[in-house]
């Protein structure tokens, strides 16, 4: 992984029981000194702190903790985050299993594609990046590191663009930061529809929304600040709509047309070959 590696942020709110493994796959999957920032949004189990500062220490120099002290929610957590480093920055959500080399795909992928916004892997539970099946919460796979591997080590990526990046885990270049700016907190104050947005604002600016096709990152999904991904909650839609009145006309097209299906069915095809069950 050449270059100067992405920070990768973790905002945290609770969902013990989940983040231990989220931390654990993360520590293991990342090249040493890969800078990692985890920030707790004053999470009221008290357990969470202390298994925070636990893989922090076990992390190293290159990472650090943040604690809030007052609950500020996912947008401001994120953007405390993205300002607190001036390199490019991973966004993982504390209920994902990371696996295999897939930070090192997205920085291949950030180092491959022009014009770069946002990056997001395949996963089990990420709507329109989900596999095997399409716009779906499928379960997680019985070998996500083998899964992760193949894709890395068979599949030749075409980095496909997708209208947006999808929030349980996505690769933010430093360039759209400066370019279009961040999160957008007074608009959607405790989370759903910002990233969505910030792929919107990144699409006017000429800049370019991709799904990184040869890595993989698994998803809970319904955990710690909750499902983050294509559909926002009603309010927020409502929001994203005043700012982007041809939102939802662009996703319903994109579901209903799925680019994606050769590609998904290729994947699953070499995947089968390879002996990995996706369920």
């Amino acid at each position: 992984m050449g270059g100067i590696a992405p920070t990768v942020i973790v905002p945290v709110h609770d969902a013990f029981d989940v983040l231990g493994p989220c931390l654990e796959a993360l520590l293991t999957t990342i090249p040493a000194n890969t800078p990692v920032l985890l920030i707790d949004d004053a999470s009221t189990d008290p357990v969470v702190l202390p298994l925070l500062a636990q893989f922090t220490a076990r992390g190293g120099s290159s990472w650090r903790l943040i604690q809030q002290q007052e609950n500020k929610g996912f947008v401001a957590t994120v953007n405390l985050g993205m300002r607190s480093c001036t390199s490019d920055v991973v966004l993982l959500n504390s209920d994902t299993i990371p696996a295999g080399r897939w930070l090192e795909g997205l920085c291949d992928c950030a180092a491959s594609v022009e014009r770069l916004a946002t990056a997001t892997p395949w996963t089990n539970n990420g709507e329109i990046v989900s596999l095997p099946e399409f716009c779906q919460a499928n379960p997680l796979p019985p070998n996500p590191q083998k899964l992760a591997s193949v894709l890395r080590d068979c599949i030749d990526p075409e980095y496909p663009e997708i209208p947006t990046a999808v929030g349980f885990c996505m690769y933010i270049t430093r360039n759209s930061i400066d370019t279009i700016g961040y999160f957008d907190e007074e608009t959607f104050g405790h989370g759903y529809g910002e990233e969505n947005d910030f792929s919107m604002r990144a699409r006017a600016a000429g800049l370019r929304n991709v799904l990184c096709d040869n890595a993989w990152v698994g998803h809970v999904g319904n955990q710690s600040f909750g499902p983050k991904g294509l559909q926002p909650d009603n309010q927020s839609m409502q929001r994203l709509l005043e700012k982007h009145a041809g939102y939802r006309e662009i996703i319903d097209h994109y579901i209903a047309a799925d680019p994606l299906q050769e590609r998904r069915s290729e994947i699953i095809l070499q995947l089968d070959i390879e002996g990995v069950a996706l369920v």
